[in-house]
């Protein structure tokens, strides 16, 4: 037999044993009741003594029919190699899966046809049955990444996958190997007939650390030496560490030693830090003494979290509910970051906004009977331009059903929220907040209703975007009718709510005097925005419009060709005496006029 690893790196030593004349048989009950109580399952002897090292020294191991070796390898003499896989190789495993190896997936092969998912997982034509006769077993390390990609690579995580992953004992290999074919003699019976070793190992299994007393003062601080408090002392560290297995020798500087850390430490004692630890834990926490900052600084919330938490509760105000959803999503988008190893494919890229996972999430919410969803999320967004990655949080939300408990008097039909209403409901997020946001007419959205969607902006700077979802979008989906969602670039909502009038609320007195109502009415052009209109009145009607409000719309019989009819009614007021006609005709004339001047309005009234 030989033994040929072309991977040194990810495979530093690999043995493997032949041993013939074995009888497979059902272990002892002691080897059965052990591994049950582990929570595995009893299969045969030899099966059973690999798991049962692999819980009683953490090294795992792996036993190969060794005539079925030689039959896929064609020939009387076995070589056993270990090398990464070639690009559309298959190996069908033990759990009856016939899989496409990749890459990056180390495989043991014989005679250079892969065998086994090298730490991972055995092949299923070189399987140890109550036929098999003579055995091949492995005993080998294998490096951490490369098992771990290995594994990922074919999505699996087995139980010798995660010890590797984890990393094994160096120095316990050829101990273990000794246990089990020791073990596989007493149960199974059987010759070892040849062993052959491929080891990569240099000096692998010393590290030496230089360990400071200085430092191991500066960390661990004072200690109570009974009458008086002091330093920790040089002879105490040279007891712990040397109680630990440790080897402590001086070197050229003071108070420096170099340390040398026993092989069964070698994986968890790798820094100065991991030495200072120890010496804490042997010496004992309750020795050291008891210290407290001189003076400690109260927190305070910055002006960013002071505005995000004001938005969260006025979203939860109006009955939304808060998510969270994965940052990483599916690929297929415009401008977005690709993950060069992703975990899974379902979570391969970076989102590149908030609407797709709340659209997902409303769908199932539906699908599992918890009817219609209406949340909001607060979250990063990522995408790729000109000037290389970006990175922005934005809020997003969605909309729908029908929020009301009692039916009765609709006789249990449901009521789904309209455009204007779920408008209204983000409109009263906004008045709560303090922002001034206006909406215009937007189509770039494709996910969105070309004729109900709206862009936001505030301080002529541009929020976010507000709609209802598309038919066709909510027909792919299985969506009901009236879904809304809405996305706000938070970093535009804090800058125009970083001022002192916005975040602390001023009141404002009621005025004791009745109001004055007016109604004006006109034809105007469809491709005039109410918002315009509405800015317009509120611009030209001074301080003494207290409100403006859209009460009527109209389109058919009687109206000119491309345009309706608008009435708003304006409420005037004055903090100081009941006004009269002879007061509010003017300002209302001046309003009528500047509608004509500058939407060319047909008055009606």
């Amino acid at each position: 037999m030989a033994v040929k690893v072309l991977e040194s790196q990810a495979c530093p030593t690999y043995i493997g044993t032949v041993i013939e004349g074995i009888k497979v048989a059902p272990s002892p009950l002691w080897l059965q009741q052990r591994l049950q109580a582990a929570g595995i399952r009893p299969i045969s002897n030899v099966v059973d003594v690999t798991n049962y090292i692999l819980l009683e020294w953490g090294q795992p191991l792996h036993a190969f029919d060794r005539d079925r070796l030689l039959t896929m390898a064609q020939s009387d003499a076995l070589a056993i190699g270990v090398r990464f896989a070639q690009a559309g190789e298959t190996l069908k495993t033990l759990d009856g899966q016939a899989r496409t190896l990749q890459e990056q997936t180390l495989v043991i092969t014989a005679h250079n046809q892969p065998v086994a998912l090298a730490g991972v997982m055995g092949g299923e034509a070189t399987e140890v049955d109550e036929s098999t006769q003579n055995l091949m077993l492995e005993a080998a390390l294998f490096d951490t990444a490369a098992i771990r990609r290995s594994a990922r690579s074919q999505g699996l995580r087995t139980e010798a996958s995660a010890r590797y992953e984890r990393g094994v004992n160096l120095a316990e290999l050829e101990t273990a190997c000794r246990r089990a074919l020791k073990l596989i003699g007493e149960l199974a019976g059987g010759q070892v007939v040849a062993q052959e070793q491929a080891d990569a190992r240099q000096g692998e299994l010393t590290r030496t650390i230089e360990l400071r007393l200085e430092r191991v003062q500066q960390v661990l601080g004072m200690v109570d030496l009974g009458e008086e408090v002091g330093d920790l002392q040089a002879k105490d560290i040279d007891r712990t560490l040397t109680a630990l297995g440790c080897q402590l020798a001086p070197t050229r500087k003071p108070e420096v030693w170099a340390v040398t850390v026993p092989f069964y430490r070698y994986r968890d004692l790798e820094r100065e830090i991991d030495l200072i630890e120890e010496i804490a834990r042997l010496y004992g926490y309750n020795r050291f003494c008891d210290t407290l900052p001189a003076k400690s600084e109260p927190g305070f919330l910055s002006i960013e979290q002071v505005i995000t938490r004001k938005l969260r509760e006025a979203l939860r105000a109006a009955g939304l509910t808060e998510l969270i959803h994965y940052s990483l999503g599916k690929p297929g988008h415009d401008r977005e970051i690709v993950l060069a190893n992703p975990l899974f494919t379902e979570y391969s890229a970076l989102r590149t906004d908030l609407i797709a996972g709340l659209i997902d999430a409303f769908q199932y919410n539906l699908e599992q009977g918890n009817g219609a969803l209406n949340g909001f999320e607060v979250g990063h967004v990522f995408s790729r331009d000109e000037d290389g990655l970006t990175e922005a949080e934005f809020i997003g939300g969605i909309l729908g059903g029908d929020s009301t408990e009692g039916k009765w008097v609709r006789s249990g039909r449901e009521h789904p929220l309209s455009w204007f209403e779920a408008k209204g409901l983000l409109d009263g997020v906004f008045k709560r907040v303090g922002l001034a946001v206006e909406y215009q007419p937007d189509r770039r959205d494709v996910r969105l209703h070309p004729g109900r969607t709206a862009s936001l902006w505030v301080g002529g700077n541009r929020l976010g975007t507000f709609g209802q979802l598309h038919p066709q979008l909510r027909q792919e989906r299985g969506l009901p009718d009236e879904i809304y969602v809405f996305q706000l670039d938070l970093n535009v909502a804090i800058d125009q709510l970083d001022q002192e009038e916005a975040l602390v609320p001023i009141f404002q007195p009621y005025s004791a005097y009745p109001a004055s109502d007016r109604d004006i009415a006109f034809f105007v052009s469809t491709e005039v925005a109410v918002s315009d209109l509405a800015r317009s009145i509120t611009k030209a009607g001074g301080k003494l419009l207290e409100s403006v409000a859209l009460f009527d719309e109209y389109r058919g019989d009687r109206v000119p060709e491309g345009q309706r009819s608008l009435a708003f009614r304006l409420v005037y007021r004055a903090d100081d005496k009941t006004l009269t006609d002879e007061d509010v005709d003017p300002v209302h004339q001046k309003v009528r006029e500047a509608l004509v001047e500058k939407f060319r309005v047909d008055l009606r009234s």
